[in-house]
Parts: C-alpha cells; structure tokens; sequence
C-alpha cells in the first residue's frame, strides 16, 4: 500500500471500527458482528481470551454466540470442563468465515483511507516475476504522481486476470497474455524473450550449442499449466505443432521457476524463456533453439468496459517508457 490513512486503535483481532460507524439498512452488520466473534472464540478456543481480544466482557459474548447458533441453526462450539472446541459444523465453516474477514479488513482499510482523503484506489494483480521486475517501477511513478492514491497489489496466476479484470476486483494485471482476449480486455506487451531449452546437464543435448525444436518430440516436457496460463500454454502448444509434432507433457507447474526446479530434479526438459539462465542452477543448462521463436513474458491487461482514470495515465506512462527503453 502506498498511502495509508489513519485508524482508530482497538483491541488486538476486534472487528473493525465501521462496523459500530456505518448503518447500511441493506447490511446485516449484526451477523458480521457476530461472524467476527465466531472467529475469535474459534482461533482462541476460550471465550474469556476472545472477549479480551475483542474488548467487550464474556456474558454478551456468549450470548452473541449463541443467537448465532440459533440464526445459523447450527451448533458452532462443543463446551465442557475442558475447554472450548469447534464443533464439526463450526469446523466446517470457519474457512469461509477466516476469508470473509480478510475481505472484510481489506474493505474497512479502503472505506478508512479514502474517508481519509484519499483521492482513488487503484488494484494490482501481478505474477511473481513481474512483481519483481517490471511493477516496482510503475509503482514509483505512481507514489511520485498521486501522492494521495493507494494502490493495492497481490500476487496473481495468469488465469486469474481476465476473471478479475471484468469483475473489477483488479483494475491492472501485469501477466503472460497476448493475442484478443475479447470481453473488453485490452492487452499490451511489456517484456518478450526468445525460447530455450532448459535440460539438465547430464541430459544427452546438453552438449549442444542449440537444440532445434523439431528434437524434442519424444522428450517429455515440463510445462506451465494451462490452467494457470492458458494462453500461454496453448502458444507453446501451438508452436511445437507448428513444428511438427505434439509435445509430450510430464508435468504442468505453477510458474517457469517451477518448470526450472522440475528440470534440476531430472523431471524433463523445458521450454523457457532465454533470461531463465540467470536464475537457472548449477545442474541446470538453458540452451538456445536453433529456430528464432518469440515469446511475451510479461504483459499488462486492463479493462476498457471499466474506466478508471489512474489506469488510463499508467498505461499511457508505460507505453511512453516502452518506447523510450
């Protein structure tokens, strides 16, 4: 977060302070409440600990829990001598109850900060590989343009971005996409490699300077999964039929790191970008292709159905400095 506004102080895990400001009628801020006590008593398994975490006494507490229970119509907590435990339907939901309240926290500091003054919030979801690389610099143009704004940022598959961007839960991804995508997705490349080869030094191509596609039908691949990124699954796909022959897919992984470790644990041979050598390990070789094949390894995606002035500077700002690097 770039900017933060300022926050009342409240006992250590109690719910947020717009919970006793706001009265939205069509809100149940009541069962919020109580939601949010369900958890304390959950994560404490005591009640007096969970009353002092949320700065209120024990009777309303237990009392609050057990109108829960009646509204729920559920038995949330097995009490005994011993103790305080969940019971199997509090078990049950109390990881939809521990997402709720990381919604909720997340929404209390975006109310807070622009009652603050703030002037906008802006989402970001990114991959691991340009969160490290090519967000931090838009990020500092940002702080230095709209001091005032506050800008979320979260890690994200590629699959993720489409779905985000026309709920608008993001308002800019920074992914591994190209091509129409269609709903009003926009897309523009940032960041494009040549594709290697990436195979273990003591595999039998190791030894050559470069290895031509057409070689590696009968090898078995490592590829990023194409649930996490289909666009870039099926590219790959795509080009290896192009060349004349389907690949022979042993594992499908989370990230080209991944795809890397798997080669270094003699897993297969993958298809990286030519920059994976300098994160490659000792016993991992990247060797160029013969053929010249082009990859986008990083692009931005935004929603043009949904009009947000910060993101129509930002990709303004981006293009400029593409075109200028």
């Amino acid at each position: 977060m770039l900017a933060a506004g300022a926050q009342k102080e409240r006992p250590e895990g109690g719910w947020p302070d717009f919970f006793e400001e706001v009265e939205v009628s069509t809100l149940d801020f009541r069962l919020i409440k109580q939601l949010w006590m369900f958890l304390a008593v959950a994560e404490e398994q005591h009640f007096g600990r969970a009353a002092k975490r949320l700065g209120m006494s024990q009777p309303p507490l237990t009392e609050q829990i057990k109108v829960l229970e009646q509204s729920l119509k559920l038995q949330l907590f097995d009490r005994s001598r011993r103790g305080t435990r969940l019971s199997p339907a509090g078990a049950a939901i109390l990881p939809s109850v521990k997402r709720f309240a990381e919604h909720v926290g997340q929404l209390e500091s975006v109310v807070r900060e622009v009652a603050a003054g703030q002037s906008g919030v802006l989402q970001i979801g990114a991959i691991n590989t340009a969160m490290l690389e090519t967000v931090p610099p838009l990020l500092n143009w940002l702080k230095e343009t709209y001091p005032n704004l506050t800008v979320f940022v979260r890690e994200i598959d590629s699959g993720e971005a489409i779905p985000g961007l026309e709920a608008g839960e993001l308002d800019l991804a920074f992914v591994r996409l190209e091509g129409e995508l269609g709903s009003g997705i926009s897309t523009m490349t940032l960041k494009e490699d040549r594709l290697a080869v990436a195979v273990s030094v003591d595999h039998p191509k190791a030894s050559l300077p470069r290895i031509r596609l057409k070689s590696l039908e009968d090898e078995q691949l490592v590829m990023s999964s194409r649930q996490v990124s289909p666009v870039y699954f099926d590219m790959l796909v795509s080009i290896c039929r192009s060349h004349g022959f389907v690949p022979r897919v042993l594992h499908e992984v989370r990230s080209v790191a991944s795809q890397v470790a798997y080669v270094s644990c003699g897993q297969g041979v993958a298809l990286v970008p030519s920059s994976m050598r300098k994160l490659a390990p000792d016993n991992v070789l990247i060797r160029p292709l013969k053929e010249k094949v082009t990859v986008v390894t990083a692009a931005l995606a935004w929603n043009d159905h949904r009009y947000h002035p910060i993101v129509a500077a930002a990709v303004a700002w981006l293009k400029a400095r593409g075109r200028s690097s």
